[in-house]
């Protein structure tokens, strides 16, 4: 056992230089790259942070980024609520489930952006129609995996909760969520990344803030170090979403994230 754990902690130092190794090897050929060949289109790395702070730290960081930041939020979280809640439905009655199976199918064929001018007519140019487009485009992953999820619930557990009498809601929150977790978390990481994309585009659309809005606002005017700022910033919320997703994933499947590690240790 302790040759398994030392084994771990070997492998710590090489975990953080993967990590971080590829990204600072790709700035310093993008540095080198840049100092070889000026070009107008690609800033460089001292550049593009000073126009970083000077863009995004300052008025721009509230009347564009933390709107977007916020419209984000609660269009995630309106999927994976939306997309669980239908998902526990539908999965766990077959009659429903048959029913709206080829509406899903069709629905998540659409290109959610082409739903764009639909909603803007629906609902109008403001925040909630940016919402909506993201909850229309983002709550497929969720919703397909939690379905699969509570109908791939064993049934040795659910003979043995229907046997102690477990039902309702006790079944619910003790016998099919943890057993459909696994694939939820699965679609909630696919969401995340869609999400993020359709917040850029519903802010494309007839809209005079945001970081979409902005960031075409500056490829319009060639302000090329400016715009690559607001792609960053795009990355950088990217990765603080995936944080956020590895620190709940945690929380949540710590116990079947344990037992993959055994299974993998025997």
């Amino acid at each position: 056992m302790s040759g398994k754990k030392r084994r771990k902690g070997d492998s710590l130092p090489a975990r953080i230089g993967f990590s971080l190794g590829l990204p600072v090897l790709l700035i310093a050929i993008w540095w080198l790259s840049t100092v070889v060949s000026p070009s107008f289109f690609v800033p460089t790395p001292p550049e593009l942070v000073q126009t970083f702070w000077e863009t995004w730290v300052g008025p721009r960081f509230h009347t564009d980024l933390l709107p977007s930041v916020v419209r984000l939020a609660i269009g995630i979280v309106a999927t994976i609520v939306l997309g669980v809640v239908l998902g526990v439905l539908i999965g766990s009655n077959r009659a429903l489930r048959s029913l709206t199976e080829p509406i899903f199918e069709f629905f998540r064929a659409v290109p959610p952006p082409v739903l764009v001018p639909l909603l803007i007519l629906i609902i109008g140019i403001n925040d909630q129609m940016r919402i909506v487009v993201i909850v229309s485009g983002a709550i497929w992953p969720v919703l397909l995996n939690t379905v699969e999820g509570v109908r791939s619930v064993d049934s040795v557990l659910t003979d043995t909760g229907r046997t102690y009498g477990i039902t309702g809601f006790a079944r619910l929150r003790y016998l099919v969520l943890p057993a459909a977790s696994p694939r939820i978390m699965t679609g909630v990481r696919q969401c995340l990344s869609i999400s993020l994309i359709l917040m850029v585009i519903s802010e494309m659309f007839g809209s005079s803030s945001g970081l979409g809005f902005t960031i075409v606002l500056f490829q319009r005017s060639f302000a090329v170090p400016q715009m690559w700022s607001g792609i960053a910033v795009l990355g950088l919320i990217g990765i603080a979403l995936s944080l956020i997703f590895q620190f709940t994933e945690r929380r949540v499947l710590g116990w079947y994230l344990g037992q993959r590690e055994v299974q993998r240790d025997q």
